[in-house]
């Protein structure tokens, strides 16, 4: 049995029942039936035609559950007679299931869960896993934004930039469960960039393929964050480096900008660099400038300040952090750092371990606690 392909085939055939007229809840739910029948039959017996089996047994399970509901029946009426069995047609709506599931009226965490389930064809149980949360509470979630897009129709243009967001929500959960939602992102991009012609579409991919790139190297042996500047660069993956890069210059070559291509730029000239001394840190100011022009991000703000701090010295990156709120996640461990760059570890271990307290997770908690007793241990030496 082949899972990928089904998972590739799931928002295509979605997509068809759709623009026959079913409701997209009723026919996500006719999908995932005919996933379940392809598991048991397709090792045995497998079709010719798989999208066209899946469009048909899917459609089929869509009216048996339509006939079989008496509060449904007034929904017959407009539903197509069923089709003669034959190869699905060439049209692929998947691009129309990444903006269904983006819609506006959902909130981030159920625009992402539903996008795995209907574009990504992961189960209930898969996104839960890789969530850390029930399975009844991701079926909630899923069912509720099912419901919510139920009545939108495939009649208005997308916001790609929603779409993106959402793809990017999923790349940066990373990995948990048995589903690595960094990989499905990329898979999902992909599939997204081979459907449209958007150079934002191919910055957020480069940016994926740049980042994932580092993988391997982002953890130690005793899964401790691993800091960019210390990574072992060797363990990096130079082929999707090279993919990315060359994604990113077709994209840029296009003179239409935006937030994920000068990300991707960034990460471009970090993957460059043989070592984090040799990093090109003039350049990226110069970005980071584009970057805040484009979204006026804080965090953005913040990142440039730490990058000026690396080009200009530690002194010009503190003044740049000075002008910015020190409420903001991640603010105290960058004035850490560069207190620790200017010489000054006294404040620098105060200030780590101020940071410590603020972490937003445990793995970011612990390396920035290491950091203040490294300092401490070295002002008593």
């Amino acid at each position: 049995m082949d899972e990928t392909l089904l998972r590739s085939l799931t928002p295509s055939v979605l997509a068809v029942l759709v623009r026959r007229g079913a409701d997209f809840a009723a026919a996500e739910d006719a999908v995932q039936d005919a996933l379940v029948e392809a598991v048991r039959v397709w090792p045995a017996d497998p079709p010719r035609d798989a999208k066209g089996w899946l469009v048909t047994v899917a459609w089929r399970k869509f009216l048996d559950a339509t006939r079989s509901e008496t509060a449904r029946r007034r929904r017959e009426g407009r539903i197509d007679e069923e089709p003669v069995p034959g190869p699905a047609p060439a049209v692929d709506d998947t691009l129309q299931l990444y903006f269904l599931c983006a819609h506006p009226s959902l909130t981030p965490s159920a625009a992402v869960a539903l996008t795995l389930r209907a574009v990504g064809g992961l189960t209930t149980r898969q996104i839960a896993q890789a969530y850390l949360v029930p399975e009844a509470t991701m079926a909630q979630r899923i069912s509720r934004a099912k419901r919510t897009v139920s009545g939108v129709r495939f009649d208005r243009p997308g916001d790609v930039a929603t779409v993106l967001r959402v793809l990017y929500l999923v790349f940066n959960e990373g990995y948990s469960g048995d589903v690595d939602l960094a990989a499905e992102a990329v898979r999902l991009t992909r599939q997204l960039a081979a459907a449209i012609d958007h150079p934002e579409v191919a910055g957020l991919l480069a940016l994926m393929l740049l980042h994932h790139a580092r993988r391997a190297s982002r953890t130690a042996p005793d899964g401790g964050l691993v800091p960019l500047a210390e990574q072992d660069r060797t363990r990096w993956d130079t082929a999707a480096i090279a993919e990315g890069v060359q994604i990113l210059q077709a994209a840029l070559a296009r003179d239409r900008l935006g937030e994920f291509q000068a990300q991707a730029a960034i990460a471009a000239l970090h993957a460059d660099a043989p070592t984090a001394e040799e990093t090109d840190w003039v350049q990226i100011v110069e970005w980071y400038d584009e970057l805040a022009r484009l979204t006026d991000s804080p965090v953005v703000r913040l990142n440039r300040a730490v990058a000026v701090g690396e080009a200009d010295g530690p002194r010009a990156g503190l003044a740049a952090l000075a002008a910015i709120d020190d409420s903001l996640p991640r603010h105290t461990a960058a004035v850490a750092y560069l207190h620790e760059r200017a010489g000054d570890l006294t404040t620098a271990a105060r200030l780590y371990a101020e940071a410590a307290h603020k972490a937003p997770n445990l793995a970011e908690r612990d390396y920035l606690t290491r950091q203040a007793a490294r300092l401490n241990s070295r002002g008593r030496h």
